[in-house]
């Protein structure tokens, strides 16, 4: 009887030993499979982060867009744009020389801000039309990264 155990024994050692070395993954496997991730990451990554700065920059555009079509509505009720220091906010707000004044001329009861969180730029007259409307862009400078209403 004493032989049978221990020959149990023996196996159940033996099963052991099997499991041990079968269970888990060794440094290299790990190392390997790190290094896979770092090479998908350093390939997709840069093209994630260009299609998220065009959206931002087509946001900024359609934003733009909304903007000048209540300015323009704005103009068809008064017969002219707010001037600069009545803001974009003179859509919302009626300003006190605003005598057929029938907006609010924007949704949301605010002026949006770009898709960076800065302000959008508004100049009446403007340099290059009747007002100027644009976003800073990325930067939040003044420059070729800025997102205009007017064609160059």
């Amino acid at each position: 009887m004493r032989a049978d155990g221990f020959i149990n024994d023996m196996k159940a050692a033996g099963l052991a030993r099997r499991l041990r070395r079968q269970s888990g993954f060794t440094l290299v496997e790990m190392l390997v499979v790190l290094a896979i991730i770092g090479l998908i990451v350093g390939l997709v990554g840069p093209r994630v982060l260009g299609y998220l700065s065009d959206s931002k920059i087509k946001a900024a555009h359609i934003q733009i867009e909304s903007l000048a079509a209540g300015l323009d509505l704005y103009f068809l009720d008064n017969g002219r744009y707010p001037t600069t220091s009545e803001t974009l906010g003179a859509m919302l707000v009626k300003p006190a020389n605003a005598s057929a004044w029938n907006g609010p001329y924007l949704k949301g009861g605010s002026v949006p801000k770009d898709p960076w969180g800065n302000p959008y730029v508004y100049r009446q007259p403007g340099q290059h039309g009747q007002y100027d409307l644009y976003s800073l862009g990325p930067d939040g400078r003044e420059g070729p990264t800025s997102i205009v209403n007017w064609t160059n």
